[in-house]
């Protein structure tokens, strides 16, 4: 018989708020602590144990603006 190894999901949140053009990326609970930019209005946010808490993307309209134009034309 075949054993059935059973991952836990990991919680994602994703939020993108309108009003201030932040789309956020959740990877996993906890306080963030610090934060890396890794590129231009790109952070990285950073737990207690120096994990990868979550992605902050500012004026995310104009960074995904190219990702949507594509898509839109494979559409037409």
């Amino acid at each position: 018989m075949a054993k059935v190894i059973k991952q836990p999901k990991a919680k994602k949140l994703m939020h993108y708020d309108r009003a201030s053009d932040v789309f956020y990326i959740g990877i996993q609970g906890g306080a963030e602590e610090e934060y890396v930019e890794v590129a231009p209005g790109v952070s990285v946010e950073l737990g207690e144990d120096g994990k990868v808490i979550g992605i902050e993307i500012l004026n995310a309209s104009k960074v995904f603006r190219p990702v949507s134009q594509v898509s839109s034309q494979k559409v037409s």
